[in-house]
């Protein structure tokens, strides 16, 4: 399945010092915090480069580090865990010339194959994202409460409290004496509350809806959210972006004590978590950022990406393709192809 392309240099190393080269990468990126799957073989069918146990490592830019198979492969393979980083749910890639469906089992991607030497894998895609990041404006009771908490449930604290004096906050990980977000919220699943009380929420919302934020809780009463809703409004905000803003913040038990709000925003928070993105989305001043485009390799069917550097001209038009086989075999014979193009 894998013949139409020469192995990597990665390709030709010893199992056992590529998967040591595996853990270590996997290792480096879990400590820097950046999110990234793990690809296993876990069965393949003759022929194969790939065998059971065969690993690689794909980043969130859709960078391939390892061996899980040769040009055929490696296009499904990083499309496939790139959607588990999105979803943060690990599957089973099947690659099968047949294209059969996985009946019953449903966390099994079935992708047709079109290389000639055929064969067959299952890959393992297991996504490592980060732990979920909690920014905590303000230094109110309710703010330091939540520092606490969250430090205890392995969140990644981030305390923001702009002039004070730079000196870390306990139980932070981070400490920022500014508003700055950018960059922070970049490849984590993140969350902020506003708790400061009135001092500057409009100020503190908006920056963390700009800098990506999926979901921010404001401690503060629905009269004050009009408020602080109108003024952000006129700034340019659109509606869905303020509809990630949830006032009153944390679920209503009753709270009164600010370690009570703290675990009522946090049990709001943990209902949210299924809904977020684990790749948090750098949001523009007012709209979201544009998907790339993509187009139907005609041969196999797969989706790929416009930027695929595998691409031919027919009759006037640009076709791309997954890999160099079905490139060439469409150069072949492309009157065979067009009509899967022409019908989808």
């Amino acid at each position: 399945m894998d013949s139409d392309q020469q192995p990597s240099r990665l390709g030709t190393e010893s199992a056992g010092a590529l998967s040591q080269d595996i853990f270590e990468r996997a290792a480096e990126l879990k400590q820097s915090g950046q999110p990234f799957v793990l690809a296993t073989v876990v069965w393949s069918q003759r022929p194969t480069s790939a065998k059971p146990g065969a690993k690689g490592i794909v980043t969130a830019d859709g960078a391939l580090f390892g061996w899980v198979g040769g040009s055929c492969a490696q296009p499904a393979v990083v499309q496939e865990a790139l959607k588990a980083l999105h979803d943060g749910r690990p599957r089973i890639l099947r690659l099968d010339p047949e294209g059969q469906p996985a009946g019953d089992r449903r966390d099994v991607v079935v992708v047709p194959m079109t290389c000639h030497s055929g064969g067959a894998l299952e890959i393992f895609l297991e996504p490592f994202l980060p732990p979920l990041q909690l920014v905590v404006f303000g230094e109110s009771p309710v703010a330091q409460a939540l520092i606490r908490l969250g430090q205890a449930m392995g969140y990644r604290v981030v305390a923001v409290r702009p002039g004070a004096s730079g000196l870390p906050v306990p139980g932070a990980d981070v400490t920022l004496a500014t508003l700055e977000l950018d960059g922070l919220l970049h490849g984590r699943q993140t969350v902020a509350v506003v708790a400061t009380m009135g001092m500057y929420d409009e100020e503190a919302v908006e920056r963390a809806l700009r800098a990506g934020s999926a979901f921010i809780a404001l401690v503060a009463s629905r009269r004050r959210f009009e408020v602080v809703r109108s003024a952000l409004e006129a700034s340019g905000l659109s509606p869905d972006l303020l509809a990630r803003v949830k006032a009153p913040a944390g679920l209503d038990i009753g709270a009164t004590e600010p370690e009570e709000i703290a675990v009522s925003i946090l049990a709001e928070i943990i209902a949210h978590k299924s809904t977020l993105s684990p790749l948090a989305a750098v949001v523009g001043s007012t709209t979201e950022p544009a998907q790339p485009a993509t187009a139907l390799d005609p041969v196999c069917g797969m989706t790929v990406e416009i930027t695929s550097s595998y691409a031919a001209e027919y009759e006037g038009h640009r076709y791309y393709f997954c890999c160099p086989a079905c490139r060439r075999r469409f150069l072949a014979s492309p009157t065979e192809y067009l009509g899967r193009v022409q019908n989808a």
